[in-house]
């Protein structure tokens, strides 16, 4: 099983506790996730389904490639980790 962590900074704003899901891609084992906390899904996605641009989803450290459609694979026992990207000079 896929394990979502998110950091605490996030979970400030929104409940978003760690979960084992499962899925063959992160957007399989997302939606596995949205279907107990679906409040998260809103503050991770946008409305076309895409990784917003202020946040960032690692696969065991690892950014993933598609933002859009959330297609890259993921192996059992995984870490997806989200946080929020940081910007400004």
């Amino acid at each position: 099983m896929t394990t979502i962590r998110f950091t605490s900074n996030i979970q400030r704003h929104v409940s978003a506790p760690d979960l084992e899901v499962e899925g063959d891609t992160v957007a399989e084992a997302l939606q596995h996730y949205f279907q107990r906390y679906p409040a998260v899904r809103s503050y991770l996605l946008d409305n076309q389904g895409a990784v917003r641009h202020h946040m960032l989803v690692l696969v065991d450290g690892i950014s993933i490639a598609d933002r859009e459609r959330l297609s890259d694979s993921i192996e059992p026992n995984c870490e997806l980790f989200i946080f929020q990207a940081l910007s400004g000079g």
